[in-house]
Parts: C-alpha cells; sequence; structure tokens
C-alpha cells in the first residue's frame, strides 16, 4: 500500500496555492504555515502518507522560502511523487534523529507560525521544546479563509458530487421505508453514494419520527412506521471534493401540520439561498432563512447556523451564522439548510450546497424540495 497522491490538479495549481498559502501567512503576520497530513496538506500538495502515525510529517511554508516536506525516511519514496512534484523539496529523517530538530533548521527561532488544527499535541510540544522562542496559532483562527474561495475546477468537482448525491436521493426516494429499520436505509444510502463515485461516506442522517427532531441523530434501530417524517442527510466525498444535502420524505399522506412545517422550511431555504450575492455578510443568509421560520412561530424550534462551507471536506469555513460579517465571495461554496425539530414528534431539514457567484448563487443540489411521499 502507498501513500495517496491521487488529485485532478496539476503540479502547477498546487505551486500555486502553496505561493497563496505562504503570502496569506505573511499577511496575517506569521512567520510562516505549518501543515500536518489532513485536508489542508491534501488541498496544498495533493499528498496523504500512507498512515499517520508518531512519526512527524510537516509542511513548511515561509515567504521567500522554497516549499519543504518534512518527511520519515521509509515514507519518502511515495512523497518523491506527490502531485506537487518539483515544487515540493523533501527534507527526510531517520529513526532515532530528532525530527523537531530537522524542522526547526527550517523555521524562524522566533517566529509565530499558523499550524492546522488537526496537528498532534506531541509535535506541536515537540517544536516548542526545540524552539522555545516559537509560537503557533491555529491555522482555523488564523487563516480561517484559506481554503475558502474555490476556483472554477473546484466548483465544478463539488458540482459533480452534489450531482451525485442528488442521484442518490432520486434512487433511495424509490425504495420502501416502512417496516424497515432507519439504519437499514443508512446502508441503501451509503451504497448508493458509493455507486455514483463516492470514494468515502461521511455521513448517513436518518431521523425517522421523534428520532428527526435530533439534528445528527444519524442513524438507529428504529423501525420507521408508516405516517412518520423522515430526515435523510447524506454526503461524502467524490473525487477529493464533498457532498452534502437534506431533503424530508413523509412515508404516507401527512398531516396538516407536517405540510405546514415543511413549506416553511422549504420557504426559508428559498429566502437563505435568495440572501446569496457578493458582498452580502454571511450572517444575512441566516438572518433571512431564520426570519421566515421565526415570523411563522417556529423560531425557537430552529436549533443550529443555516450553514457551513464545503470543499475537501465536508464541514469547514465559512459558517452562515449570525455574528459573522465575513463578506461573501465568488467562488465560496457552503450549505443552506434550515430546519424545524418539534421535540418528540419530528423534524424537517433541506439542504442544498451553494456557490457564490458574480451575480448571486447557484445550487449545487438540484433534486426537488417540494415534501415526497414515500412507502
Amino acid at each position: 500500500m502507498t501513500g495517496s497522491t491521487t488529485t485532478p490538479f496539476s503540479a502547477a495549481d498546487h505551486e500555486a496555492r502553496m505561493e497563496r498559502a505562504a503570502r496569506a501567512a505573511a499577511d496575517a503576520g506569521l512567520a510562516g504555515l505549518l501543515v500536518a497530513p489532513g485536508p489542508d496538506m491534501v488541498w496544498l500538495t495533493g499528498y496523504t502518507p500512507t498512515a499517520v502515525t508518531e512519526r512527524l510529517t510537516l509542511l513548511v511554508l515561509a515567504p521567500g522560502q522554497d516549499p519543504v516536506l518534512v518527511v520519515p525516511t521509509l515514507e519518502a519514496p511515495d512523497a518523491e511523487h506527490s502531485a506537487a512534484g518539483e515544487a515540493l523539496t523533501l527534507r527526510d529523517w531517520t529513526d532515532g534523529k530528532d525530527p523537531y530538530a530537522v524542522t526547526a533548521e527550517l523555521l524562524d527561532g522566533g517566529g509565530r507560525y499558523g499550524i492546522s488544527d488537526n496537528t498532534w499535541a506531541m509535535h506541536v510540544l515537540g517544536l516548542q521544546r526545540t524552539l522555545p522562542g516559537s509560537s503557533y496559532a491555529a491555522l482555523t483562527d488564523a487563516l480561517p479563509m484559506l481554503r475558502a474561495v474555490k476556483d472554477a475546477a473546484e466548483v465544478e468537482l463539488l458540482a459533480a458530487a452534489g450531482a451525485a448525491a442528488d442521484a442518490a436521493f432520486e434512487e433511495i426516494r424509490e425504495v420502501t421505508f416502512a417496516g424497515r429499520r432507519e439504519s437499514d436505509i443508512g446502508r441503501d444510502l451509503a451504497a448508493l453514494l458509493r455507486r455514483f463515485g463516492h470514494s468515502q461516506v461521511d455521513f448517513t442522517i436518518v431521523g425517522s419520527g421523534p428520532n428527526g427532531a435530533n439534528p445528527h441523530h444519524e442513524v438507529g434501530d428504529r423501525v420507521i412506521r408508516r405516517g412518520d417524517m423522515v430526515v435523510l442527510d447524506f454526503g461524502g466525498l467524490k473525487d477529493g471534493y464533498g457532498s452534502d444535502t437534506t431533503r424530508t420524505v413523509h412515508v404516507g399522506e401527512p398531516t396538516e401540520e407536517e405540510r405546514r412545517v415543511h413549506d416553511i422550511v422549504r420557504e426559508a431555504q428559498e429566502a437563505g439561498y435568495q440572501a446569496v450575492r457578493p458582498g452580502v455578510a454571511c450572517q444575512e443568509v441566516d438572518r433571512a432563512a431564520r426570519e421566515v421560520i421565526t415570523e411563522a412561530g417556529y423560531g425557537e424550534y430552529f436549533i443550529h447556523r443555516t450553514g457551513h462551507g464545503i470543499g475537501v471536506t465536508t464541514h469547514e469555513p465559512p459558517y452562515m451564522i449570525e455574528g459573522e460579517e465575513l463578506p461573501l465571495v465568488p467562488g465560496m461554496c457552503f450549505s443552506v439548510e434550515p430546519g424545524i425539530y418539534l421535540p418528540g414528534r419530528f423534524g424537517v431539514r433541506i439542504e442544498d450546497i451553494v456557490t457564490v457567484t458574480e451575480d448571486g448563487g447557484r445550487r449545487l443540489n438540484n433534486t426537488g424540495r417540494e415534501m415526497v411521499i414515500v412507502d
């Protein structure tokens, strides 16, 4: 088994990303960036080690320096074939040597560095011990928008992932729900996502009846019954980019109240989508959706933010939440997913991934948002 270096992007693409990240670090007053294996490393270099272990692997980016990947010698052959190609210099270390001393040679002993959120504590502490004058800031705090604005190729990969998730929904709506467990439907959804090209399934939430009032219920052993509202929220990674969509179906004919609640959520989701345009603060998307639900009398039952970013992970900045004044920029991609959750009874959520265009927004999920009746 070898480290994963599969990427739809060229060495020039990765080189440009690393240069952009180094510039962003300088603009933020940082000496550079330190990136451990994970989504940031994949986005910057296309490289993922075979396994993340206690051995230090760390990408070092700094203005005016060539990018360097500190890597265990035993993993160097795979790292040499990184999608970043010759834009990336390897600095390998063998067992028995101090990897923090090797890394310290590349760093400013008194510098402040942005460091990827998933870096192991033992590695951060090792660097601090070796360079006691250095300091570190979590990348989410220091450069929260590093991956937030997608280029055209990334948007189309997200659109393809969204279309695959849509195809999964169009098939799942035709299966029998009544008499089956939530976990059965969840397995069906996972299999459909894989059939339509997903290499990774991150979640399959199937919240039936009262379980639907828990936004992140996932799946359980509850048997779905006629008369249940069922929240279906599912997604994962296709060609390295995420999908995430939610539709709420009903088993048999709904009551008047269930239809009304579903209609309110559908109107709120449309209002959130219509608020998307360049220059608008992220919080305005949340406000637009929340206003519809609040005016309908269900404000206390909308208990989460309206959206989150998506890219090489299924949850990342930016966030559509009250207090987030960051302006929307063309290329940002995020969910718009209002919901109403009535404890002990049922829940409704409708979610699309949306990208900001030059003059508005574009949905990357395009299945119908009306209530779907299933058997």
